[in-house]
């Protein structure tokens, strides 16, 4: 048998290998390129394991196409520690593109006869940033607008470029800080709009989970009006369907799926890309060695979700208490389980079926904990969902062991 790598590769932002899907949210992205005056920015958001991170970095070649600059990187929990920190952070993002920028900065007199001057020079690279952030007057605020100002004024003499764009993942970890009078958050909004009113193409990207939003509406009303939010959903089926078909299709590849086998992975993933790559992997493995063995190939549901747990629901499950994880249990059974529900929807099904139901404000408390933890999230409706892909199947498999 020819030798055959297998192609799936599940992890935390490594791309597929067939970027299913996602034609709608590329064409927005594309659209929102195309603004004269950037009144939109974009906010990707959804579940993990819903391809948030993969689907941020087609963006890239699409904004360089059209003559914008891409900045930015992970947004890490040090980032939004201060004010000082964010203002770090987009020095740092710019000084790759300024770096290679000759700012003037003066004349000095030629010594000898004469009045001969010379123009005194220097690159514009993270240093002559950030002494230019410190020399400027002000708040942080106005610090942070000045030297974004600055960049992009010396960026926009050269010929083609359009705007820059600046792109954060895992942005649900900026947050302000008011006991340390700390606000980066609120810092990072106001220095885009303002900067935005003024006409500089600058535009904002945040990727996050489903907590985003709602805590940039709550530190500056007015997000609610600067961002076009898209919730990346699980694939459909055709979807779904393609990217498990399309990475076999090289005509070296010794693993063929039969129609079953292919509807059996897309409902034990939901159509989440993170899982279609655990599984296929898994069934490319298993297939390869039933294969070797002259044996038929089948996909070992079993085998894989008790991999599945252990991998990717195991550690969360354990940081529930007894008490959370018999409300989490309660909540799987839902009709509505794996999209939302609200408190009085785990109150009434708790009554029906527990010795010891839960109150309406046990049941808030419990949600505010579980939502810290990561397990649940809060909708902008009052209305919540399991912050976890398919951890509603998960804990339905817990209640059967």
């Amino acid at each position: 048998m020819a030798e055959f790598s297998n192609p799936f590769r599940p992890g935390a932002g490594h791309a597929p290998p067939y970027l299913a899907g996602r034609h709608v949210e590329r064409e927005e992205f594309v659209r929102l390129l195309a603004q004269r005056t950037i009144l939109d920015n974009l906010i990707l958001t959804g579940l993990r394991g819903v391809g948030k991170t993969v689907l941020l970095d087609t963006f890239k070649p699409l904004a360089q196409a059209r003559g914008w600059l891409w900045a930015g990187t992970d947004l890490s929990e040090s980032t939004s520690l201060s004010e000082e920190n964010l203002a770090t952070r987009l020095c740092t993002d710019l000084s790759p593109f300024t770096s290679s920028v000759v700012v003037a900065t003066g004349q000095r007199r030629i010594a000898g006869f004469g009045t001969n001057t010379e123009t005194i020079s220097h690159t514009l690279g993270y240093d002559a940033l950030v002494e230019f952030y410190n020399r400027s007057p002000g708040l942080a605020l106005d610090k942070v607008k000045a030297v974004v100002q600055h960049a992009w004024q010396a960026l926009s003499q050269a010929p083609h470029v359009r705007g820059i764009v600046f792109a954060y993942d895992e942005a649900q970890n900026l947050a302000d800080h008011p006991a340390k009078d700390q606000h980066p958050l609120s810092l990072l909004l106001d220095a885009f709009q303002s900067l935005q009113k003024m006409g500089l193409p600058l535009m904002l990207v945040l990727t996050g989970l489903p907590t985003l939003f709602p805590r940039l509406v709550e530190a500056r009303t007015f997000a609610e009006r600067m961002f076009r939010v898209l919730f990346v959903r699980s694939l459909n089926e055709e979807e779904s369907t393609d990217a498990i078909r399309k990475p076999m299709e090289d005509a070296a590849c010794p693993v063929e799926l039969a129609d079953d086998s292919v509807r059996t992975i897309v409902e034990m993933s939901g159509g989440y890309p993170y899982f279609l790559q655990f599984i296929c992997r898994e069934v490319f493995d298993a297939f390869i060695q039933r294969i070797d063995k002259g044996l038929r190939g089948s996909v070992p549901v079993a085998e894989i979700e008790q991999k599945l747990d252990t991998d990717f629901f195991a550690g969360r499950w354990a940081r529930a208490t007894d008490r959370q994880r018999e409300l989490l249990s309660v909540i799987a059974r839902l009709d509505g389980a794996g999209d939302e529900f609200t408190v009085q929807e785990v109150v009434e099904e708790s009554r029906r079926t527990l010795d010891k139901p839960f109150s309406s404000s046990h049941v808030n408390q419990m949600l505010v904990t579980l939502s810290a933890q990561g397990l649940v999230y809060k909708n902008r409706h009052g209305r919540y969902s399991f912050a976890v892909p398919l951890l509603g199947r998960f804990i339905t498999r817990q209640a059967a062991v």
